[in-house]
């Protein structure tokens, strides 16, 4: 009983109610003890930096020869194609670099003018982000 030694003229008073101010809710109370992050977004920038992406692969003469020719060919057989494999590069919004995707998929169109091929579910691949593509015949 150390503490009534000390505390002993008020251990045993009632709760103080304050007149002017109103009870504060049970959710609001719990907030006060909540865990809180001082440092907001440094995880997230943490995990951004973490993010590994892949730097552009520059083609030489000879493969960006072979891939203008596949897509001559696709221009001039475009009905009689049913899908093509193509890996393609794309950039990254917030970092140097990028990363490569690879789709099998059918070609909606061809735009030489913006230089754009488009596949069937609407993605829009650059010819000079192109860095293979093959081409599967209907037979």
């Amino acid at each position: 009983m150390e503490s009534y030694k000390y505390y002993g003229d008020i251990i045993e008073l009632p709760r103080h109610v304050s007149h002017n101010h109103i009870p504060m809710n049970i959710q609001n109370r719990a907030a006060q003890f909540a865990p809180f992050s001082a440092l907001t977004g440094h995880n997230d920038a943490v995990i951004e930096k973490a993010r590994l992406t892949e730097d552009f692969i520059l083609l030489d003469e000879s493969q960006i020869e072979a891939i203008n020719n596949d897509l001559n060919y696709i221009i001039n057989n475009f009905n009689s194609i049913d899908t093509i494999y193509i890996k393609y590069f794309i950039k990254d919004e917030k970092k140097h670099g990028g990363r490569y995707e690879s789709k099998k998929q059918g070609v909606k169109k061809i735009d030489a003018y913006k230089n754009l091929i488009i596949l069937k579910d609407n993605t829009k691949i650059n010819f000079e982000n192109i860095l293979e593509i093959k081409v599967e015949e209907n037979i």
